[in-house]
């Protein structure tokens, strides 16, 4: 009986753009820059997904629900 090898898919690991830029900020006044982190529905992407470090990824989120409670950005994407 023959042995089946598994393959694996190597990726390279997703950086933190805040970590390797330091001149990018996380802020809930530009929603240009936070619109990367939300899907087509209007949910808030995955860390693992993103390549943010923990510590962005909870700046990223909070800014992104201070920016939807005064209507910056969406809570929904309206389907059209």
């Amino acid at each position: 009986m023959a042995m089946r090898r598994k393959k694996r898919h190597l990726t390279r690991r997703k950086v933190c753009r805040f970590c390797a830029d330091k001149n990018l900020k996380v802020d809930y006044r530009d929603p240009n820059s936070l619109k990367y982190f939300i899907t087509e529905q209007g949910k808030i992407i995955p860390r693992r997904i993103s390549g943010n470090c923990a510590y962005h990824q909870r700046l990223v989120s909070k800014a992104i629900k201070r920016a939807r409670q005064i209507a910056l950005m969406p809570f929904n994407s309206p389907t059209i």
